[in-house]
């Protein structure tokens, strides 16, 4: 990651909340069900979507890194489910070396701005999240449905943890915002992995496209967010 961006890691950290959209599955039920927002910006956002929305771009840089590494998330978090589903350990080994390297990045970008110890926090968490990931991945793979379940119950602990993170950190962002958007994070991981092991290519293709429209969404609203709170550092 190029270090003009690092002063921009609260806002790369913030775009976790994107989340796709598409209805969860029985399998998802635990957690809470996305707002339909495939098509739509985050209007719960209040200060942020308008930004979004608007034509020209507050921070254009600050949204590109945001879009980069949070594609990245999610591009190496599918790697691995179709590396489970293929039982090809060497590429899931792989991609999940990857999840935790974009993590790395991430929170380093944190630290560069708000010290050692936000960019430590904030590395704790993704570990969370991408536990709570991963373990699904394997329960679904496994037909474990206990693993299953303990797995989104972590992932439902994780979205209260970073929303307060986040929220805390961006007096723009509500906490009560970034929760759902986390919850709706989470519910379509969920729904690609159940889509992916059950071979519903035409399903999961439906569901990626709008996973990456709708992390646009969310990485332009925050982005609008952080140059809001950072109008002399955010470009």
């Amino acid at each position: 990651m190029s270090t003009s961006f690092k002063p921009l890691g609260l806002a790369v950290a913030l775009a976790l909340a994107g989340c796709s959209q598409a209805a969860p599955s029985a399998d998802t039920a635990d957690l809470a069900p996305p707002a339909d927002t495939a098509t739509e910006a985050p209007t719960t956002v209040a200060d942020a979507a308008p930004a979004a929305e608007a034509a020209a771009v507050p921070a254009p840089q600050l949204q590109a890194a945001m879009r980069d590494l949070w594609h990245g998330h999610i591009v190496h978090a599918r790697d691995y489910v179709i590396a489970v589903h293929a039982g090809n350990d060497a590429d899931a080994k792989a991609a999940a070396d990857a999840v935790v390297d974009n993590a790395r990045q991430i929170s380093g970008a944190v630290a560069g701005f708000y010290g050692q110890a936000g960019g430590d926090q904030m590395l704790t968490l993704l570990g969370g999240h991408w536990g709570a990931v991963k373990a699904l991945t394997d329960a679904r793979a496994a037909k474990d449905d206990a693993g299953a379940t303990k797995a989104i119950d972590d992932l439902n602990a994780n979205a209260a943890a970073i929303a307060k993170f986040l929220a805390g950190a961006n007096p723009n962002l509500p906490e009560d915002t970034v929760h759902g958007l986390m919850l709706a994070h989470g519910a379509h991981h969920a729904q690609q992995i159940n889509l992916i092991l059950a071979d519903d290519t035409a399903g999961e293709a439906q569901e990626w496209a709008a996973m990456q429209a709708h992390m646009d969404m969310i990485a332009d609203a925050l982005a609008a967010a952080i140059a809001k709170q950072f109008p002399d550092k955010a470009s």
